[in-house]
């Protein structure tokens, strides 16, 4: 589609407004919203001056005239505005030089498909996530100087308000696929697909998770690399717009619960050249020898790609052990303990597949997979070994290598190691120190100062 097709589409399909959405630099959906009256062709060409230096960690104030330029190709109805709009995804662009700008991690998941073409090894990286989030009915959170607390209430959890009910309640860690009237969320969730279908977003299932309290999981049908983290972002969205709707609220984050299972996104990935997929062989597990590199250059960049695939402190809160998450840099085909697993579910070779089991749903997607289609391509170029498979857990863990146990760990597993991420300038340098510095500053720094509530519980007499 074009900018001329993009504004007939604006005009004949009776739409008012055009809705600009960005990723801003922590990774949240941005925008600015335009009458179609005002547009023409080659202003959607040119793009729309914003000032980025309103937006932290983005733009200095001396530097902070951008543009955004609409991606014609993402153009869909928004099913939630009051008035028709039209939402499009944009680039972000420098006025002067038209130079994409070198923080927008759209701009990165471009170069990272780009560099894959330009490698030989393959031409297309394709994803499937598996999103899970919670659904509550309600949510409350304070941070003070002398207080913090936060709640959340579902009629789903054992733990609910107390108040009398129908005695239907999910018990902890038995969540996995019950029926009504026990889960509450089916006609939710499929609100949630029947819009997504709407927009063009094809998703493959939808269930409840294994935890109480309203734990769900959509999961999406295989696209490529900027194309599903397109769609990962109109998801999240919609999810959280459809729960609105109905009187609940949607968190993303993987662990606001203590006690339950956390929410991850585990991500099936493969690699196709010439309309052919490349994992699958005679390998372990059906895997070709390509795939079991691929798997190497994953597993060896494993720490350093947790700073992307689990950006946030409470991300490792579900990676911890006896929640049914990955702990451990191991690969294996039935054990779902295993950081990369296998699937298993047929002979067909185009279902070949690698199940990437740590990410979660705070990732930028963007970044994410970008970052995951780089360390495969590093594994196969170099010809990385996977180790063998761990099938079986040796007893006590004995030779094991552990994943980064905190955002810190993983940051500075980064700091030494990202060369793979700046292979044919897809990653900048910059943006991946400024990525550490923003994690430290903004996020460690101030939960590490902040006294917890559970503290008190344990020193308030010591």
């Amino acid at each position: 589609m074009t900018a001329k097709q993009l504004l007939q589409r604006l005009q004949t399909g009776g739409h008012t407004f055009l809705d600009c959405r960005f990723m801003d630099f922590p990774g949240r959906w941005q925008h600015a919203t335009y009458p179609t009256a005002s547009l023409s062709a080659g202003k959607l060409e040119r793009g729309f001056g914003f000032d980025g230096s309103l937006l932290q960690h983005w733009r200095a104030i001396n530097e902070g005239d951008m543009l955004l330029v609409p991606d014609p190709r993402t153009a869909r109805a928004d099913p939630f505005a009051a008035h028709p709009t039209l939402s499009v995804i944009c680039d972000l662009k420098d006025p002067v030089t038209r130079k994409t700008y070198s923080r927008d991690p759209r701009s990165i998941a471009r170069r990272a498909e780009a560099h894959l073409r330009d490698s030989g090894v393959a031409d297309t990286a394709y994803f499937a996530p598996e999103m899970e989030f919670y659904v509550f009915d309600s949510v409350h959170f304070d941070q003070r100087m002398n207080g913090a607390a936060w709640g959340v209430e579902s009629a789903e959890g054992i733990w609910g308000s107390g108040s009398p009910g129908d005695g239907h309640r999910i018990r902890p860690r038995e969540g996995a696929f019950p029926l009504p009237p026990q889960a509450t969320l089916h006609d939710l969730r499929s609100e949630i697909t029947t819009l997504l279908a709407g927009m063009g977003i094809a998703t493959s299932c939808h269930h409840h998770e294994a935890a109480t309290g309203g734990q769900v999981e959509i999961d999406l049908q295989h696209e490529g690399l900027l194309e599903m983290a397109d769609k990962m972002l109109f998801v999240k969205q919609t999810a959280r717009r459809a729960a609105l709707a109905a009187g609940r609220t949607v968190t993303f984050m993987p662990r606001p619960l203590f006690g339950e299972n956390g929410s991850g996104m585990h991500t099936h990935f493969s690699l196709w050249k010439d309309d052919r997929p490349l994992f699958a062989g005679n390998r372990y597990a059906g895997l070709s020898q390509t795939g079991l590199h691929a798997m190497g250059g994953l597993l060896r960049h494993s720490a350093a790609l947790m700073a992307f695939t689990n950006p946030t402190t409470n991300s490792y809160k579900r990676l911890t052990p006896g929640n049914e998450a990955p702990v451990f840099k191991m690969y294996a085909s039935l054990n779902r303990e295993a950081s990369i697993r296998v699937p298993r579910y047929g002979t067909d070779p185009a279902a070949t597949r690698l199940e990437l089991r740590c990410p979660d749903c705070t990732a930028n997607p963007y970044l994410a997979l970008a970052a995951l289609t780089m360390a495969a391509i590093d594994g196969i170029v170099n010809q990385i070994d996977p180790g063998d498979p761990v099938d079986v857990p040796p007893q006590d863990n004995h030779g094991l290598v552990p994943l980064p146990a905190t955002l810190g760990a993983a940051l500075i597993a980064l700091k030494h190691d990202h060369d793979f991420l700046t292979a044919g300038g897809v990653f900048p340098r910059d943006l991946i120190h400024h990525w550490i510095r923003y994690k430290r500053e903004t996020e460690i720094q101030p939960l590490r100062q902040r006294p917890h509530p559970h503290e008190f519980s344990m020193y308030f007499d010591a």
